[in-house]
């Protein structure tokens, strides 16, 4: 499914509003530096490098105020993790 084909099928529990904010996402002893596109109170869109190597459940880290938020990844696309607050 595209991105488009996607966001035409709205599936979201909460409405998404649009945010640009740094977070980390943490891989075992480290972290993967990541953007949060959009947010909601149950789920994000996430910005990444690429999305090879980030697993299925992670934590997220939000800045400026260091905010965890344990995910877990419902999409993926090539620079783009939709996940899902747990």
């Amino acid at each position: 499914m595209t991105f488009l084909e996607y966001a035409a099928v709205e599936r979201r529990a909460a409405p998404r509003h649009g945010v640009l904010r740094a977070g980390a996402i943490l891989v075992g002893d480290g972290c993967i530096n990541c953007m949060t596109r959009n947010m909601s109170n149950t789920g994000a869109m996430l910005g990444v490098m690429t999305s090879i190597g980030i697993p299925e459940h992670f934590t997220l880290i939000l800045s400026p105020d260091g905010r965890r938020m344990p995910c877990c990844v419902m999409w993926r696309q090539q620079l783009r993790i939709g996940v899902m607050f747990a």
